[in-house]
């Protein structure tokens, strides 16, 4: 996997942050695992403009694209991506699902603060919407346990 080649719809508003609970103190020790694994075993990747700004992550505008660390694993029709960033100045930890239902998620946090913001993006709609905060939680915490446990298996 070269790059997240999935991009956000341009154009397409997402709404201000919500408030998101705290993760537990066991999700951060998967957040912090998880960082490490990407970091030592991710592969050369990048985050593209779109994407950044549309999370939030702070960005030269010269730069089209933030380097990262990642690795990507495909079960069934799910396509899941891990990043981190390369660059140790920067302090992100993302997460992408694409199902097979043109509905891309995306979960943005850090591995200082947990997650930040969560969304989703329907390609076919050009539509990009933030998830309700349980929503988010819940789906957040889904991908730090199915990384953690992709990483205990290696």
């Amino acid at each position: 996997m070269v790059g997240l080649f999935v991009s956000v719809a341009h154009g397409a508003a997402i709404a201000p942050e919500m408030a998101l609970q705290q993760i537990t103190s066991a999700e951060f020790g998967n957040l912090r695992s998880i960082a490490g694994w990407l970091r030592q075993h991710g592969r050369d990747g990048y985050v593209g403009a779109d994407v950044a700004d549309a999370m939030g992550i702070p960005r030269q505008e010269s730069e089209e694209l933030l380097e990262a660390r990642q690795r990507g694993f495909r079960s069934d029709d799910e396509l899941r991506i891990a990043q981190i960033s390369a660059d140790e100045k920067r302090d992100f930890l993302l997460f992408m699902v694409q199902q097979p239902n043109d509905q891309v998620y995306f979960y943005f946090s850090t591995v200082r603060e947990g997650l930040k913001k969560a969304f989703v993006s329907i390609p076919s709609k050009n539509l990009v919407m933030p998830l309700d905060r349980l929503e988010a939680e819940a789906r957040f915490q889904r991908e730090v346990r199915y990384w953690g446990d992709r990483i205990e298996s290696k």
